[in-house]
């Protein structure tokens, strides 16, 4: 009998993590390295909510909080569901957690048993399938393409729903792509959920506000509300307000969920960070002008990112929605050799040669469900931006 639990075997690594941290590895280790493989806000957390954060401190805000949440800020995010989403929850149809994912977790934890399946959307943020498996269930991949850019279709989706469908997890703007779903595109996915009823809904809207030009964001219940009753909104505050190392992330639903979830987090970690939770308060109810700036830099860079790239030899980029990652495809590239001798078989071999050869640190998009592609996150500053895709542009033009 081993000691390590078989579930693990089911879980791969994080490949956005392991890439990262190869990338810090190598400045340690003195190489100029420029690291666009993490998911993380370059930005300073705005003024306001830091400075609550202190407030909280000196007014000795430092106890247990509840487990679900203190109860300032569901207040908070019920009136941010009812302000921006034109959604109706009451304070006691909240939960907070320990960041989005432990938010998703438990909600699987909760309500998975063994043979239920999750709809996945491919390419897919790394931990979906992971935390599926790690909670007993079975994921199933709904494919894209980039002919679509990278979003679901409704046939797609009626494909992969059986009579074990539980959950259909949907990820608007997306990572890794940057997909957006129009309020069109969004009621063709809802209309077939409509015809499935014993299907619930995650969706996972943390780069809700990172939308660029003339688009606007929607979420599956508020597009159709026949969907609210089985519908799980989560939302946080780590990209959109430059929190992520604060670790809060929320979610919205029916009232029988948010309380089986409550009862997951009470055996596993109790609430979120009280500081943390006051500061996420005054981010919700507090002044919103940093996200137009926000929004305004991240589609400059989006905009230099995609030219670049679609200017290299054997890349080609789609323009994505929001969030502030780009997904460009390699396969023109695939089967080529490097000056070294070595063969691309693969977009992860892409990547590896890529940061060894220019130290310019990208994640392979296999890791994501979907290659040869990879993802590059532009949250970082155009000087650098525009010196990873020179880099970027020199290595694959190097490659016969």
């Amino acid at each position: 009998m081993g000691f390590l639990a078989d579930a693990l075997s089911r879980v791969k690594p994080s490949a956005t993590i392991v890439m990262t941290q190869k990338a810090r590895d190598l400045k340690a280790q003195g190489r100029d390295v420029i690291s666009l493989s993490v998911g993380e806000p370059d930005f300073d957390t705005p003024q306001h909510i830091k400075q609550a954060a202190v407030e909280a401190i000196a007014r000795g805000e430092t106890k247990y909080p509840p487990v679900s949440g203190i109860v300032p800020l569901r207040e908070a995010i019920a009136k941010k569901f009812k302000r921006e989403n034109g959604l109706d929850y009451k304070p006691s149809q909240t939960i907070v957690g320990t960041g989005g994912k432990q938010v998703i977790y438990n909600a699987l934890l909760a309500t998975l048993n063994p043979g239920d399946e999750v709809v996945i959307p491919r390419p897919y943020w790394v931990s979906y399938p992971e935390m599926v498996g790690l909670c007993g269930g079975t994921p199933v991949f709904a494919d894209t393409t980039m002919a679509t850019n990278f979003k679901l279709q409704p046939e797609e989706l009626e494909r992969t729903i059986t009579p074990k469908t539980k959950w259909v997890i949907l990820n608007s703007p997306s990572n890794p792509s940057g997909a957006a779903y129009s309020h069109a595109e969004m009621k063709a996915l809802t209309d077939v959920l409509v015809r499935h009823p014993h299907v619930w809904v995650l969706t996972d809207d943390m780069y809700e506000h990172l939308v660029y030009g003339d688009f606007t964001f929607v979420t599956p219940a508020q597009v159709e509300p026949a969907l609210y009753e089985r519908t799980l909104t989560m939302n946080g505050v780590s990209k959109s307000y430059a929190m992520t190392g604060w670790r809060i992330g929320y979610a919205a639903g029916p009232e029988q969920l948010i309380k089986a979830m409550d009862f997951v987090q009470g055996q596993q970690t109790s609430g979120a960070a009280t500081i943390s939770q006051w500061a996420a308060v005054a981010a919700l109810d507090g002044p919103q002008d940093h996200l137009a700036e926000f929004r305004a830099a991240f589609q400059v860079r989006r905009d230099l990112v995609v030219s670049m790239l679609n200017q290299t030899n054997g890349l080609r980029c789609p323009t994505p929605e929001g969030a502030f990652y780009v997904y460009p495809s390699c396969a023109e590239l695939i089967g080529k050799r490097t000056e070294s001798g070595k063969v691309i078989e693969t977009d992860e071999d892409f990547v590896t040669e890529l940061l060894m050869a220019e130290g310019v640190a990208s994640v392979h998009g296999s890791a994501f469900g979907l290659g040869p592609n990879l993802r590059i996150s532009y949250a970082t500053s155009n000087q650098l931006l525009e010196e990873a895709c020179r880099r970027i542009q020199r290595f694959c033009g190097s490659l016969r």
